[in-house]
This record gives C-alpha cells, structure tokens and sequence, in this order.
C-alpha cells in the first residue's frame, strides 16, 4: 500500500525511486510418480497392520494387542504366506489414510486458493503400530497474509476431524467387549470425544474393555494426529493459527506449551518430550505480511479449532508409558546390555 501523493510535484518526484523488491516464484514440478509411489506403499503398510487389527478383533482382543497368542508388530510374513489376509485390512488403512488425505487437502486447497505453491500430500509408510507416520505438504512460496496463514493453517484440522468423527460413530457402534482374556499390554487412553460418542450411542461397555473395530482405532489415530497438530506453538497448524491471530504472543504460548509438555511426559506419557523438543527448536515463526489480518468469522473459527484440540487430546495416549515408569525399564535395560557386554569382553580376552 502506497501513501497518499500530493496534487502539485515536487523535486523528489521526479527523482529515480528504490523500487520494492518483487518476488517470482516459478510453478512447482511435481513428481506425480513419486506422491503415487508412496501413497501405494503407505496403502500397504496400514492394510498390514489393519489385517493385524482385523485379526484381534475378531477373536475379540484388543486391536492393538502384542500379546503372545497375537500376530506381531508388522506381520508380514503372515500377510506373504496367506496374501488374502491383506484384505482384512482395508477398513482401517482406508479409513485412516482418508482422514489424512482430507487433512493435507485442506491445507493444499487453500494454499491453491491463494495461490502458495505446495506440494501434494506425500505420506510416509513405516512399519508401526499404525502402519505409517502419517503425511505432510510443504510450502514452497511466502504466504501472502496472516488472513491466508490462517485459513491454510486451520483448514487441515477441520478436514481431518469432519471424518474422524464420521469414522468414531460408525466405528465404535461396531465395536463389541473384550473376551476374558483379550487384555493388552497396549492400552490406550481415549480422548473427550471417543467418551461423548459413547455416551451418545449408549454403549454399555467401559473404552477400556471395549474391542475396538478397526474403523474406530482409524478415528482414534486420526484424532490423536489431529490433536498433535493443533498443540499451540511452533509451527505445527496450531502454531500457526497462534502467530496469525497474535504474533507478539506466539513465543510465549509456544514456550508456555513447551513446560506444559514436560510435566505431561513425566507423569503420563513419555512422547511429550519428543513434542517438547520439536516446539522448542520451532519457536521462532516466519514473519507474515499482517494484511489482510484475522477478521471476520475468523476470531470464531479459531474457538472451534481450540474445540476440536479440547476434544481430540488425550494426556495419556498409552497407559504406563509415563517417564517415571519407561526410565527405570530403560535404565535397568541398559545396565543388563553393559553388563553383558562386560562378561563377554572379559571372558573373551581372558581366553586368550
């Protein structure tokens, strides 16, 4: 925005003037093959590890169950000797991966909307307890507002819940108990969410004991991820959202999120730390031209996106996984390996 010239000339006017800077970016090339590539195998590590839920529910074990009469982590030697098995998995892989794609496709679109250059959605196959390490798009050009960072920030998170929520309700009422003996050394914490649905569907059974269909562990990964993001700080979605409504405040609440996190990861789950970390080394954001600012139905969106964080997060994602009780494992683990490797050190050299 230029000031406001004057009606008569003067000298400086007619003095060559610094012309701002002009940035031009060229249109990405998108590698077509390797986004499909990936999203293949993403396909194919989440149908392993759904056939591995499949399996548990059916013989009415948790579907995250590693127990010694379950299939184990990733079982794909299981998946080779009877391939048919694969397709066991494709309510959870399908369900799960379109939660996700709806997810970076609400960041993509509204990066197209104001014309950022971003790459598609590009998932990541691992072989997990989910199967996979979920999915990413990356800006390739400056965001041109804080009205833009803020409505590609908070799209992916509302994109991905919409489903999520979808999948909860149809998931959890095909959801049956747990035999006598289907308890797993994996228990999972629920989010207010998964509570409110059960209570919404009059499902008699406690979340605890309650084997979940494969459809409903979708919703529950889903959502966790969609809590993850939302953490307020760094440069996760909620970071941005934060830095578009208040930049002045976006380091503290990221600083202030970051000691949340610890007491968090030493009382209830050990992965807050790993989350600690990440926000501490991205507390600084990028700067972003302020106008066009937040206004509008914005200031209320971003209620809604702190809604969607109140009911997707879960303090404990996995019981006894808090630090106070994964350090001593790791620990006396340690201590065990050294000593061995002591032994056997000594017994070697003192051979020969």
């Amino acid at each position: 925005m230029s000031e406001p010239a004057s009606s008569f000339p003067t000298a400086l006017d007619w003095e060559p003037q610094a012309r701002p800077p002009v940035w031009v970016v060229r249109p990405l090339r998108q590698r077509w093959w390797l986004y499909g590539l990936f999203l293949l195998l993403t396909l194919f590590s989440t149908m392993v590890v759904g056939a591995r839920m499949q399996y548990n529910f059916l013989h009415q074990q948790s579907v995250f169950s590693l127990n010694d009469d379950s299939l184990s982590l990733f079982p794909i030697v299981w998946i080779a000797e009877h391939p048919a098995n694969l397709l066991m998995g494709l309510p959870f892989s399908l369900t799960l991966m379109f939660i996700l794609l709806a997810h970076e496709m609400g960041h993509y679109l509204y990066a197209r909307h104001y014309r950022v250059h971003a790459t598609l959605p590009f998932f990541v196959p691992f072989p997990s307890l989910i199967g996979t390490l979920g999915a990413f798009i990356r800006i390739r050009s400056p965001i041109p507002s804080r009205a833009a960072l803020f409505d590609i920030g908070i799209a992916g998170p509302i994109a991905g819940f919409i489903p999520a929520c979808v999948a909860l309700i149809l998931g959890l009422s095909r959801s049956h108990p747990m035999a006598g003996s289907g308890a797993s050394e994996i228990q999972l914490g629920f989010p207010l969410a998964f509570s409110l649905a059960v209570r919404l569907l009059h499902v008699a059974t406690p979340l605890s004991s309650l084997s979940l269909h494969p459809i409903a562990a979708a919703a529950w990964v889903g959502m966790f991820a969609t809590a993850l993001n939302l953490l307020p700080g760094g440069q996760l979605d909620g970071g941005h959202i934060v830095f578009s409504v208040s930049p002045g405040l976006h380091r503290l609440i990221t600083l202030v999120t970051v000691f949340a996190l610890v007491p968090l990861g030493k009382y209830l789950w050990t992965g807050w730390f790993l989350w600690a970390v990440l926000l501490a080394l991205t507390a600084r954001h990028p700067s972003v031209p302020r106008y066009p600012d937040v206004s509008g139905r914005r200031p209320a969106l971003a209620l809604c996106a702190a809604l969607i964080l109140g009911l997707t997060f879960t303090p404990a994602p996995f019981a006894h996984s808090s630090g106070r009780e994964v350090w001593p494992q790791i620990r006396d683990g340690s201590r065990e390996t050294l000593h061995d490797l002591g032994n056997g050190l000594r017994h070697r050299f003192g051979r020969n």
